[in-house]
C-alpha cells in the first residue's frame, strides 16, 4: 500500500493535513502581496479551524466525515491563496481584492465546510455526512456568528453569500454579493474548491471509500421519488468511480461557465503551469482506465486518516 507523499498538495511541497505547514504557506504568500498588512485575522483562523475540526471549539463535536475532513479545507484553503495570488499579480490596481478581502477569501475557504460539523446540542443527526444537502447554508450561518471574533464582523454577510459559491443550494449566478469584485472572489473560491479535491493524488479511493459513504448517509448516492420508486446514482463506491470522468465534464462547465475560468490564474502562480488540472487529468485518466476494465482494485493508495478521536468530556475550551 502506498502512503508516500498523499498528505502533500500538488507541488509535493505543503503537508495539507498540517494547519501549520498551510498556513505558513499562506502567510508567505499573504505577506509577498501586502507587504506591512496584519495576518492576525489569518492565523487566528486557521488556529480556530484546528479546534473546530478536532473537536475542542466551544458547542461542536470533532469533525466525523472522513472524504470532507480537515485535510480537503486546507487543501482548498491553499489553491484559493494561490488562486487569488495570481489573480492579484495579473490584474490592473483598481480590480484587485487588497489585503482585506485576500482575508476574507481565505478565511471563508477555511470554514467553507464548517456545516459539516455538528453542533453538541444536534440530536437528530448521527453523522455530519446527514447534513450534506444543507451543510452551505449551515456554514453560512456559522461564518456570521464566527467572523465578529476575527475583528471582520462587517464582512459577515459577504462571507455568508461566498460560501454558496462552493454548493448548489443556489445558482452561482443568483449569489447576492456586494459587488463585481466579490463575485470574482466567490467564483475562486467555488474553483478552489474542485480543483483542489479532484487533484488529490488519493481522490479516485477518496471516492471509492470516503465520499460514497457520505453520498448515502446524506441522500445523495439513493434518491426516492414523488412516485415511491428509487433512483440510484450511484451504486457503489466503485461505480462513484467509474463515473468520474463524466463528472469532470459537469465540473469542467462549472469552472469553465458558471465560475467564469477563474481556475486559470492558477498559471501564473506555478510559473506557467497548472498543477491542479494536470493532477486532474490524470485521476480521469486512471478512473477512465478502470472503467474500461470495471475494477478498482488498482487503487492502492492510502489516504491521511484526520479525524480526531472523541474527547472524553465535553468540557471544551478554546
Amino acid at each position: 500500500m502506498n502512503r508516500q507523499g498523499n498528505n502533500l498538495d500538488v507541488s509535493s511541497n505543503v503537508d495539507v493535513t498540517d494547519p501549520a505547514a498551510v498556513g505558513a504557506e499562506i502567510a508567505r504568500i499573504f505577506v509577498g502581496l501586502y507587504p506591512g498588512h496584519s495576518a492576525a485575522a489569518i492565523d487566528r483562523a486557521f488556529g480556530d479551524l484546528d479546534l473546530l475540526y478536532r473537536g475542542a471549539f466551544p458547542g461542536f463535536h470533532a469533525c466525523d466525515t472522513p472524504y470532507h475532513d480537515i485535510q480537503h479545507v486546507l487543501d482548498v484553503t491553499l489553491a484559493m491563496a494561490r488562486l487569488m495570488h495570481g489573480y492579484e499579480c495579473l490584474e490592473a490596481k483598481p480590480e484587485r481584492f487588497g489585503a482585506p478581502l485576500f482575508r476574507l477569501g481565505i478565511v471563508t475557504a477555511l470554514f467553507h465546510d464548517a456545516g459539516y460539523v455538528r453542533r453538541l446540542d444536534d440530536t437528530r443527526h448521527r453523522n455530519g455526512a446527514e447534513l450534506t444537502l444543507t451543510h452551505v447554508s449551515r456554514g453560512a450561518r456559522f461564518l456570521r456568528s464566527y467572523l465578529p471574533s476575527l475583528g471582520m464582523g462587517d464582512m459577515a454577510g459577504a462571507a455568508a453569500a461566498l460560501i454558496h459559491f462552493t454548493g448548489y443550494e443556489i445558482p452561482v449566478a443568483d449569489v447576492p454579493v456586494p459587488s463585481s469584485r466579490y463575485r470574482k472572489l466567490g467564483c475562486l473560491l467555488g474553483s478552489a474548491d474542485i480543483v483542489a479535491q479532484m487533484a488529490d493524488r488519493c481522490y479516485l479511493e477518496k471516492c471509492r471509500d470516503r465520499l460514497y459513504p457520505e453520498f448515502l448517509a446524506g441522500g445523495i448516492a439513493r434518491r426516492t421519488l414523488p412516485d415511491g420508486s428509487e433512483d440510484v446514482v450511484f451504486g457503489s463506491g466503485d461505480d462513484l468511480v467509474m463515473k468520474t470522468p463524466s463528472f469532470f465534464e459537469g465540473a469542467t462547465r462549472r469552472l469553465d461557465e458558471e465560475l467564469g475560468g477563474n481556475h486559470q490564474y492558477s498559471h501564473y502562480h506555478f510559473g506557467g503551469r497548472d498543477l491542479y488540472l494536470e493532477e486532474i487529468h490524470r485521476n480521469v485518466q486512471f478512473a477512465e482506465s478502470i472503467g474500461r476494465y470495471h475494477d478498482t482494485t488498482a487503487l492502492r493508495r492510502v489516504p491521511p486518516r484526520t479525524l480526531a478521536a472523541p474527547p472524553t468530556s465535553r468540557n471544551r475550551t478554546r
